[in-house]
């Protein structure tokens, strides 16, 4: 059974122990932790951009901005290092660990919030620069072309040739950063006329109220009933981190001794 509703004793529990608590009754929030510095860093150069909507932030179960939602969700485990190194333990890696990934995933999903709180994909010229906002959605399974100048290189994978609203908001992220020098660095690429389109569509915004200021929490930490156990047993099957025989076939193509 889950122990009773009240704050972990993080430097002192176990990792066992920390694994029968439900997620929701862990005492979580963003103030007070790493994340809240991040996130003033994420407005501050909004700020500095001159764009005054600051997309708000909460706790979730993973990096996440809701369908048309002007809002951003942050996995929960980055509120506290105990949780992190149980993340890495769990599923190898801890996305948004540290401060120049976490910046990165910051940016990108504040660029899906921003298309959502202005309604930018129903513009014509937005469509005829990263395509149909309804296209579908292949996230795990698209196809790439590596050396595409097309598209902005931020996030791995060639992340920005997933889906139309995933390359927005890419190249908002590369605009946004102030130390990408996009002018210098896509210079002569198809993905110029994206970032130039970008600094055009911010300055007109710059200063107003965003057409949509509602917002839907997907799985807030309120509603994470279940228990930390349950959530990574759910994550290592979707990922498929418990079949070790995943990538065997794959592996007897390439290395056929």
């Amino acid at each position: 059974m889950p122990p009773k509703r009240h704050t972990p004793d993080w430097q002192n529990i176990t990792d066992e122990e920390l694994l029968r608590y439900r997620i929701r009754d862990m005492g979580l929030q963003i103030p007070g932790t790493v994340l809240e510095s991040r996130v003033a860093r994420l407005y501050t150069e909004l700020q500095e951009k001159g764009i005054t909507f600051h997309p708000a932030c909460y706790l979730a179960d993973e990096w996440l901005c809701p369908d048309r939602e002007p809002i951003i969700g942050i996995p929960f485990y980055l509120a506290q290092p105990r949780l992190v190194a149980i993340e890495k333990r769990m599923m190898l890696e801890a996305e948004g660990s540290t401060e120049e990934w976490c910046m990165k995933l910051l940016r990108h999903e504040c660029g899906h919030a921003l298309n959502y709180a202005y309604c930018f994909f129903t513009d014509r010229n937005w469509r005829k620069l990263f395509g149909p906002f309804e296209a579908p959605y292949y996230h795990v399974t698209y196809r790439t072309k590596p050396y595409s100048k097309r598209y902005v290189l931020h996030l791995e994978d060639n992340y920005a040739q997933a889906h139309p609203d995933e390359d927005f908001a890419e190249t908002f992220a590369v605009w946004l950063d102030p130390a990408s020098l996009w002018g210098l660095r896509y210079a002569g690429w198809g993905a110029q006329r994206k970032l130039e389109y970008m600094d055009r569509l911010m300055h007109r915004i710059a200063g107003s109220k965003p057409r949509v200021t509602t917002t839907r929490p997907v799985e807030p930490l309120s509603r994470l009933k279940r228990t930390l156990r349950e959530h990574y047993r759910r994550k290592r099957e979707h990922y498929g981190l418990d079949h070790p025989d995943f990538w065997e076939s794959d592996l007897r193509r390439l290395f056929s001794d």
